[in-house]
């Protein structure tokens, strides 16, 4: 039953509306009257009222201010006005305020019986939309993980405006900030052996999915497969170096594949994560390029960089090659020296460093491997353009100003 209540300082007036109608024929019970404002909040907020008659001149508190409050504290409350002509001005006011329709003193029952079945009407409607909106949102979170995995494709692809993409991320209850970053992570099964049946397939990459977003802990974020199987990431949250080493060793350790993973910053806004998406993909072509001896030197130097004493040598040693060989290797494919490779992932994770942490000058300059803060200050500056506490406080002004 929809709840009523009459507010109105004269009671021949509250009791011609309650007994000029059969409010059961309307759905709807009068469950309080008032004879002054204050009296007729108190009871409206009490009941959570659906409808209410309000008398512009009642004493305490007038008809538009508790119009005014009850518009605050029940925006879903139909309001109709109980005037006389004296006050039809002030009736005119109380229709900025959104009520339903007014009632001329004395009240007729013909004019009553049309107003009340109008609301009636409206709150039905209302009732129908509040369904169907809650209908929907447990479809959505019902289907939630094949919503998000279909709208994270359809972004990637560049398929979608960013009116479109604003529009989803609200109905898929995801942040309307831009993401930090996309990451792509490109899979092959242990020793390249064929996978036997695609139902064994579509269990490994749910594995995979499942194991990614653990490891990349609670940051927001949309986990799905692109049309090639690889594993993407929208994540509105950095990803680290360490959280990037951690994806590939964990799914060599406990699902037995070798993976890559690429990461690229989103720039130039929502749209931005598609061309983001392709730049991991040409560090995948990329990667393919590289001799199996490149890349070993280059994964060797990810983990290792932290060790002051990490060489050329050391490196060509423990893939049983010539410094020599490996050095022109190096050269050859990825256009830098071993030692300018060397400073660019050390420069790198420093930068993570300084930004996600407090961490001292000097205590960061040895987790990245340099013996001495100078040092390290001096290569930094020369790699960045900055020193290492102007990189952290500019980036950081930055980040919050934004």
């Amino acid at each position: 039953m929809w709840k009523v209540l009459i507010a109105d300082d004269e009671a021949i007036i509250r009791e011609g509306i309650r007994e000029s109608i059969d409010w059961n024929e309307f759905n709807m019970e009068v469950v309080a009257e008032a004879e002054d404002g204050e009296e007729a909040l108190e009871l409206a907020l009490r009941h959570r009222v659906n409808v209410l008659f309000v008398d512009l001149s009642m004493p305490i508190m007038d008809g538009l201010t508790l119009m005014k409050y009850a518009r605050e504290k029940l925006p879903n409350c139909h309001m109709i006005v109980i005037t006389g002509y004296d006050e039809f001005s002030y009736a005119q006011e109380a229709i900025r305020l959104q009520v339903d329709d007014y009632l001329l003193k004395p009240t007729d029952p013909q004019r009553l019986r049309e107003v009340v079945a109008k609301v009636k009407e409206k709150l039905e409607q209302e009732q129908k939309e509040k369904q169907y909106r809650e209908l929907l949102t447990n479809q959505v979170q019902k289907h939630i993980h094949v919503l998000r995995q279909q709208f994270g494709m359809e972004w990637v692809a560049g398929r979608l405006t960013e009116e479109d993409i604003m529009g989803q991320l609200s109905l898929l209850g995801l942040s309307r900030s831009c993401p930090a970053q996309v990451v792509v992570i490109q899979w092959f099964s242990f020793k390249n052996q064929p996978i036997v049946s695609d139902r064994d397939r579509q269990l490994l990459l749910f594995a995979i999915e499942k194991a990614v977003s653990e490891l990349l802990g609670d940051g927001e974020k949309i986990v799905f497969r692109d049309s090639n199987e690889f594993i993407v990431v929208i994540s509105w949250k950095p990803i680290s170096e360490e959280q990037r080493r951690q994806i590939e060793t964990a799914l060599k350790q406990h699902l037995h594949i070798r993976a890559s993973v690429y990461i690229e910053t989103v720039e130039g806004g929502m749209v931005g994560v598609a061309t983001a998406y392709e730049k991991c993909k040409e560090q995948m072509v990329e990667e393919s390029r590289l001799s199996p001896i490149v890349r070993r030197a280059r994964q060797y130097i990810q983990k290792h960089f932290s060790q002051s004493d990490l060489t050329l040598e050391s490196v060509a040693e423990f893939l049983n090659v010539s410094p020599v060989y490996l050095s022109r290797m190096i050269k050859q494919e990825l256009g830098i020296s071993f030692i300018h490779l060397l400073t660019k992932i050390r420069m790198e994770k420093a930068a993570e460093l300084l930004l996600s942490t407090e961490l001292p000058i000097h205590e960061i300059a040895e987790r990245v491997g340099y013996d001495t803060q100078h040092y390290f200050s001096t290569a930094f500056k020369k790699a960045m353009g900055v020193s290492p506490n102007q990189y952290r406080r500019t980036r950081m002004i930055s980040e919050y100003t934004d």
